[in-house]
């Protein structure tokens, strides 16, 4: 992650100690979280694979495999399916699967911009449950209590050595902020 260390010096940004094992960690979690929404895309669109594909390249990495090719190629697909879909459920979930395949590009950077990659496809997964519900909020709160459970320790050791996640981001920064407030010490 050379590269990632030059960006670091040239933006003045403190650099944080993450190795290949703390990034298959965070996907793994942000894998998990998609997953759970997956259904409410694929029943709107069953002959879209894309966001399927983007967790299943996530768990690949998460599993063991590279990082390269497939994650970015699938994380962007399933982006192009977010945009593609009707209604806004399923562009969430197809969200919550971009987030999962971007996951494993976290970066060793002090900034709280990066706490999405940790916290993003938790987030979108909630949103996703929230608008499937009639956008109701308590079933996102009971979402990020859910994503909170699921966290393992390895994940929130990870968000620890970041910054609190940062302000905006509409109604899918609001439950990133939730879900990291709940794991914060």
């Amino acid at each position: 992650m050379a590269g990632e260390s030059e960006t670091a010096d040239r933006t003045g940004a403190a650099e944080v100690a993450l190795d290949r094992q703390d990034l298959r960690e965070v996907t793994a979690f942000a894998a998990a979280c998609a997953q759970e929404v997956l259904a409410v895309f694929e029943a709107e669109r069953p002959g879209d694979a894309r966001p399927r594909d983007a967790i299943d390249a996530a768990r690949e990495f998460a599993g063991g495999g590279e990082r390269g090719k497939r994650l970015r190629d699938t994380a962007w697909a399933a982006l192009k399916a977010a945009k593609e879909a009707d209604s806004g459920a399923a562009r969430e979930a197809a969200r919550a699967a971009m987030a999962a395949a971007g996951a494993a590009y976290l970066h060793p950077l002090a900034k709280a911009t990066q706490v999405k990659h940790i916290l993003g496809a938790a987030a979108h997964a909630a949103r996703t449950a929230e608008l499937a519900a009639g956008d109701d909020r308590a079933v996102g709160a009971a979402r990020v209590e859910r994503a909170a459970r699921r966290t393992t320790p390895a994940v929130v050791d990870v968000l620890a050595r970041y910054p609190a996640a940062p302000p905006g981001g509409g109604r899918v920064g609001e439950l990133i902020r939730e879900l990291d407030a709940h794991l914060r010490p």
